[in-house]
């Protein structure tokens, strides 16, 4: 099931407004929640593409059962980028989207796993704070890369992790998935805590390095936007550009 998604009447326009509108939303961030037990209930992951010659850009969300990592269910959206790339704003590109697609899905998505950032962003509020804010639920940021924040490199066995840094603020972990290989970047987004976090980014990658929901949403979010207009340049959204 794929929605067409029309930019939201209101939605700011200007570099300005986007970033008055993360300091009135990050008021309302939940930081005292634990979160769903890993391996309970849904879990959802979003990403998105884009096709820049076309200015399209289409999100999946994907749910599984979080015990057994099955899909239990699937739904796109496909619209115009709603802004322009700026780093760290980079979630009023793409929510317009990932909200239309969410909202689509026929059963409670759970836990949301955003292929980006949450408290590990500039200001502290990256995607995954902003949809969690929006939506109410709790989310998780997962990213490829740790855009500009320090870290120490983890032990080498799956399960290491070292505190990502910024002004000495512990903001997220970087997480060694698999055994000797690069780790991902996880932060806290909303109603969730760091270190379920981290245990939900364990169970979700059972086998390779990125979660499994992540995996899902990024190829059928791919299809989508092929199916969406034919010849365009599909390209994948960056995980380490602040989202």
């Amino acid at each position: 099931m794929t929605t067409t998604v029309p930019i939201p009447d209101g939605w700011p326009g200007t570099e300005a407004r986007a970033r008055a509108v993360q300091e009135e939303l990050r008021a309302r961030l939940v930081r005292d929640e634990t979160g769903p037990p890993p391996g309970t209930g849904h879990v959802t992951g979003v990403d998105v593409a884009y096709d820049d010659g076309r200015d399209l850009v289409a999100a999946a969300a994907v749910v599984l059962d979080a015990a057994t990592l099955g899909v239990v269910a699937e739904a796109t959206a496909v619209g115009r980028v709603a802004f322009p790339y700026v780093p760290g704003l980079l979630a009023f590109r793409e929510l317009p989207a990932v909200l239309a697609a969410l909202e689509a899905l026929p059963v409670p998505p759970g836990l949301v796993v955003c292929d980006g950032y949450g408290l590990a962003h500039p200001r502290r509020f990256g995607l995954a704070c902003h949809l969690g804010v929006l939506t109410g639920l709790p989310t998780v940021g997962v990213a490829k890369n740790p855009f500009a924040f320090t870290y120490d490199d983890p032990a080498a066995p799956r399960g290491s992790t070292a505190p990502l840094r910024a002004d000495g603020e512990e903001v997220g972990r970087a997480l060694r998935t698999r055994d000797g290989v690069k780790p991902v970047f996880v932060s806290a987004g909303h109603r969730v805590t760091l270190d379920n976090a981290c245990a939900h980014t364990l169970a979700l990658t059972p086998a390779y390095r990125l979660p499994e929901t992540t995996r899902r949403a990024d190829a059928l979010c791919r299809r989508a936007l092929r199916e969406a207009g034919g010849a365009g340049a599909v390209s994948a959204a960056a995980g380490g550009s602040a989202r």
